[in-house]
């Protein structure tokens, strides 16, 4: 981090400070919830974000809630590879393998999507069908896990008091630092992810600070949701 501030305008480096600072207390709020509870938000998210895309015909509307489509999405879904498929595998044997590999599987397939969609613009003709095209994957995958996976592992952390609520607070956590963007070649495997995404991560959060987000001129802060 320290090899990078030179390279920084002062504004800059103010911003991306404030991307780190401890949690405020609009996430401490949501501390309490469960591992299913704080996914199913990020589902939610996605799914208005994706809606408003969708419904809506101006350019620069469109790519600001595209910009917080690809931010939510790739850390989400980096955040479940690092906490939540490991936990099935140590917690329901050789099913929660075979679920961890389902949903690795098809987050490779989501991802190579997403970095397609992430570096189209708007006033492209194949923004809209590309964004479609990828959310037919994910809302499959988002189904598989909310009746399937999600309700599987809260059973089997039911002996466990609070650990749902501890896996929540990583998931958050490990959302502030992972890569805002797609990167598939990083692959699925959380120890080499890990790797991958502490030299992707900083890259990405310093871009997205020239990106346009939903009433922002600058990338949301991550410590806040």
């Amino acid at each position: 981090m320290l090899a990078l501030r030179p390279l920084m305008s002062t504004p800059a480096r103010a911003v991306f400070r404030r991307q780190f600072l401890p949690l405020g207390s609009a996430a401490s709020a949501r501390l309490n919830s469960t591992i299913s509870e704080a996914i199913i938000k990020d589902h939610r998210e996605l799914e208005q974000y994706y809606n408003e895309i969708t419904n809506s015909s101006d350019f620069e509307h469109q790519q600001r809630f595209g910009n917080q489509f690809t931010w939510e999405l790739a850390r989400h879904s980096v955040a479940e590879e690092l906490i939540v498929y490991p936990a099935f595998e140590r917690h329901m044997g050789s099913k929660g393998h075979e679920m961890a590999e389902d949903d690795r599987k098809e987050h490779h397939k989501v991802k190579l999507l997403l970095k397609e969609f992430q570096n189209m613009h708007a006033e492209s003709v194949d923004y809209v069908p590309k964004l479609k095209e990828l959310w037919q994957l994910l809302a499959k995958h988002i189904k598989e896990e909310e009746e399937r996976d999600l309700p599987a592992l809260e059973q089997a952390l039911k002996s466990m008091e609070g650990e749902s609520e501890k896996m929540a607070t990583k998931f958050g956590l490990t959302k502030a630092f992972v890569p805002s963007r797609s990167h598939p070649s990083a692959g699925e495997n959380p120890y080499f992810e890990s790797a991958m995404g502490m030299l992707a991560a900083p890259i990405d959060h310093i871009a997205d600070i020239f990106r346009k987000f939903p009433e922002k001129k600058v990338s949301p802060n991550p410590s806040t949701k």
